[in-house]
């Protein structure tokens, strides 16, 4: 007894090679075909008009310019600047101006404690001590001020026709 499996049938929907060159086709073109209509629908409002400023060549360079760049080598020397040059020939600069540029930060609003200038009371006993002290104390620093009131490009002299100032209107 030979048994034979029943057999089912099987049927496709492609029949012929005819039918299965058009399925291969169509699984490829329709869904480039979708793709296709779905961007230009969703950029169909977005239209450049190549005359218009906004796309120019100048417009998307400077859109799309980098926002640094990497300098291999040496820095180039700063330029010369002409301060310093004035300042050396108007030569050193008298108390009152000194006191304004570099000292009244502090010195006028009590900034960090400093003692005011004109308040006798305060500076009275700090002009006991004497003119030299104060120079030191000026030239050097002490406690929250700085040597030289946080300005190195004083020179003594200045800093101590500063002090003399100060001394004026405080007594």
């Amino acid at each position: 007894m030979s048994q034979q499996a029943p057999s089912e049938s099987h049927e496709s929907l492609i029949k012929t090679p005819n039918q299965l060159v058009a399925a291969v086709v169509l699984a490829f073109v329709v869904p480039i075909a979708i793709i296709v209509m779905i961007t230009q629908y969703v950029t169909g409002g977005m239209k450049t008009d190549p005359s218009d400023p906004v796309f120019s060549e100048e417009a998307t360079a400077r859109r799309i310019k980098p926002v640094g760049e990497v300098v291999l080598g040496e820095a180039p020397p700063p330029p010369p600047t002409a301060a310093p040059v004035a300042q050396v020939a108007a030569g050193p600069a008298d108390g009152k101006s000194v006191f304004d540029k570099s000292c009244s930060a502090c010195h006028s609003t009590g900034a960090a404690g400093a003692p005011k200038a004109g308040d006798a009371g305060a500076w009275g006993s700090r002009i006991a001590q004497g003119k030299n002290t104060l120079y030191e104390h000026a030239l050097k620093g002490i406690r929250a001020m700085p040597a030289k009131g946080g300005n190195p490009a004083l020179s003594d002299d200045e800093v101590k026709a500063a002090v003399d100032h100060i001394i004026a209107v405080s007594k």
